[in-house]
């Protein structure tokens, strides 16, 4: 963390009060983005003010009263091992310089002191902070990012878009070219525990069945896995027998179950090969999940197989007609739903199959459609379970037919007259309320789609639609507010306004606020104040 405006920080230790009022003179600080913020006697008295002003270059003298010079070093950098040392000392300390140098001082200069000496090697230390400070960004971004855009790689694949993070490919076709399985970890009755829970509550459960999930994948051989949709998260494996999907399933529900008291389902794929195989993979795990409707809550499902309704009657499911009628949704077309709904009427009685089987498709269309509402952000006054006993009271295909057009028609119509619009409104207004409450944090764009219960695709779309900003401008945006605030309003010196405002890196703050101001913190607040 800087000094002002971002500097570096700088600390002189001599028991010479003359050398210190040379230095600070003597040195172009401002002209090599330094600053000096702290002065000290003595090896133990700068020991001391080092652990309150954190300063990243300490130039000190080697011989003092109590604590020497080498000593006050490895206290410094026990500390904080990157922060560099620069050791003035006299002739006849040679030797007592040499072993500072062994012990990682960044240099030494012999009294009495040549300036320009010294400022060439002050220069040459705050180069190598730089490239420290550099270095550290890019090791965080990259650790950070390697795992944000390989999850959001996998996800974009798994909804089936074809993103510029295609080109990063490479990360997985090592691991997926050789075959895998999918699984998909559901929540049982998570739009109720959604409504139970306080934001902080949802974020601690989920936070801690990722970490089970986590915790098992690397005991047992899993590639990755990561959350996908609010209350559900997915897990592929090297390829399965449907036994040991079985097993897994099982271990994994005990798992859950046992760390956080929480009921889920696990739906497994059959064997996959290759990264554009990852979206068939989700819809045949999530296809299996489906059973649990008619099994009850907290199950296994292993895939592989067909359907339920392709498994008799040798009906192919009418997937087309599904991927329109999800369109329709969408779109809010209620009139081409109900057409849909009409074809696929004619399509059961084409093939004149049996009821059972009749029911068994049109629940698990009802499912897809219903899942699709659910990832809108819609609340319904119904269950799937209460259309499943509809339908088990129907008497003939039509009455099944009704009860789908009746409760989705319905639906329809309240959403074309503002019910959604309404809805996006609630939910990104919601959104932006949080950032506005914790921009100072380290906030993620996961976290955020979380609290609105979107994936984050989709809350991206729906956030720029809304707002005009894309989630970073916005929080940047309200970040960079907050800051022309305090400097207006406050004296809190500029390094202190970046973290009060989220960022952890004061020069990376200057760069931010000057891009979008035009000016340094440091200008802005001396206008704000000469226009008071």
């Amino acid at each position: 963390m800087g000094g002002s405006d971002g500097k570096f920080r700088v600390m002189l230790v001599d028991d010479e009060p003359m050398i210190l009022r040379s230095l600070k003179a003597a040195i172009p600080w401002d002209e090599l983005d330094l600053e000096v913020v702290g002065e000290a006697k003595s090896g133990d008295s700068a020991l001391k003010l080092a652990r309150e002003l954190s300063p990243h270059l300490v130039i000190s003298d080697i011989r003092m009263p109590g604590m020497d010079g080498i000593t006050l070093m490895k206290e410094l950098k026990a500390d904080q091992s990157r922060r560099l040392i620069i050791f003035i000392s006299g002739y006849g300390e040679f030797e007592y310089a040499r072993e500072a140098l062994r012990e990682g001082a960044f240099d030494y200069l012999l009294k009495p002191i040549d300036h320009e000496e010294l400022t060439e090697t002050i220069a040459r230390a705050a180069k190598t902070l730089e490239r420290q400070m550099a270095d550290d960004r890019m090791l965080h971004s990259v650790k950070v990012l390697s795992l944000l855009a390989r999850e959001r790689m996998l996800t974009e694949f798994i909804e089936g878009s074809r993103s510029p993070l295609q080109h990063m490919q490479w990360l997985e076709d090592s691991e997926l070219e050789d075959g895998y399985t999918m699984a998909v970890i559901q929540l049982d009755h998570y739009p109720r525990l959604n409504q139970q829970w306080s934001m902080d509550e949802k974020r601690l459960w989920l936070f801690a069945v990722r970490n089970v999930l986590e915790e098992w994948s690397v005991m047992n051989g899993g590639l990755t896995v990561f959350p996908f949709r609010s209350g559900e998260w997915v897990l592929l494996l090297p390829s399965l027998t449907r036994d040991r999907q079985e097993t897994i399933g099982r271990d994994l529900v005990g798992l859950i179950k046992r760390y956080t008291k929480l009921s889920c389902s696990v739906g497994f794929s059959g064997g996959m090969a290759g990264i554009d195989r990852l979206g068939v993979a989700y819809e045949t795990a999530v296809r299996a999940l489906y059973r649990r409707f008619y099994t009850g809550a907290e199950g296994v499902f292993p895939g592989g197989g067909e359907s339920e309704a392709e498994q008799s009657g040798g009906l192919k499911y009418p997937k087309q007609l599904e991927s329109l009628m999800v369109e329709s949704i969408r779109t809010l077309n209620k009139e081409r739903l109900l057409e849909l709904l009409d074809e696929t009427k004619a399509y059961i009685g084409e093939h004149a199959i049996s009821r059972e089987m009749a029911e068994r498709l049109l629940f698990e269309l009802s499912v897809v459609l219903y899942r699709q509402f659910e990832h809108m952000k819609v609340t319904f006054e119904w269950s799937l379970e209460e259309l499943l006993q509809q339908f088990q009271s129907s008497q003939t295909l039509q009455e099944l037919m009704d009860v789908m057009k009746s409760r989705f028609g319905q639906w329809m119509t309240d959403s074309r007259t503002g019910h959604s619009r309404d809805n996006v409104q609630a939910v990104i207004g919601k959104a932006k309320a949080y950032i506005a409450e914790h921009y100072q944090k380290d906030l993620s764009i996961e976290e955020v789609s979380e609290l609105s219960d979107l994936s984050i695709g989709h809350f991206c779309t729906l956030f720029k639609q809304t707002t005009g900003y894309t989630f970073l401008e916005y929080l940047t945006e309200c970040r960079i507010e907050k800051a022309k605030s305090i400097l207006r309003n406050t004296n809190v010196k500029v390094y202190q306004v970046a973290p009060l405002v989220g960022y952890q890196d004061p020069r990376y703050f200057t760069q931010v606020f000057k891009k979008i101001t035009g000016k340094t913190p440091s200008e802005y607040r001396e206008e704000a104040t000469t226009a008071m």
